[in-house]
């Protein structure tokens, strides 16, 4: 069974925060290795994991699970990251075992992290009330 969200309804941000997070994560990865800003260059490291991103929302949104819960989060952690990694083997961009391991890190911290967060504070301020 799938927790409940401590939101009724997931507004449209939850999906704008990912994608933003996503981006954050091709930008720090891109500026890391000393490549170019351009954004051709963000856009072809993007797209497999804001493809990946869309896909596991289309199956967190299929199955009308709360977006805002880890286990939401988690599911569209793996698709953006195991989605974003096959689309990039696909595309000849590489898939070096480094890369996938900070994938898996950096993208759980920050699809899991906001979500886990935003359900301590709301319970927190709910105690409150």
């Amino acid at each position: 069974m799938i927790p409940k969200s401590v939101y009724p309804r997931a507004p449209w941000w939850s999906f704008v925060f990912d994608l933003a997070l996503v981006l954050a994560f091709v930008l720090i990865g891109r500026r890391s290795h000393d490549e170019s800003n351009a954004l051709f260059g963000i856009a072809t490291t993007a797209w497999p994991f804001v493809t990946g991103l869309v896909i596991g929302w289309l199956f967190v949104i299929g199955f009308r699970w709360p977006f805002v819960t880890v286990y939401s989060g988690a599911i569209i952690w793996i698709a953006t990251v195991v989605g974003g990694m096959l689309l990039r083997n696909v595309s000849d961009q590489g898939v070096a075992t480094s890369f996938v391991i900070v994938a898996l890190i950096v993208n759980a911290v920050f699809l899991i992290g906001w979500r886990a967060l935003a359900i301590v504070l709301k319970k927190r301020s709910a105690a409150r009330a």
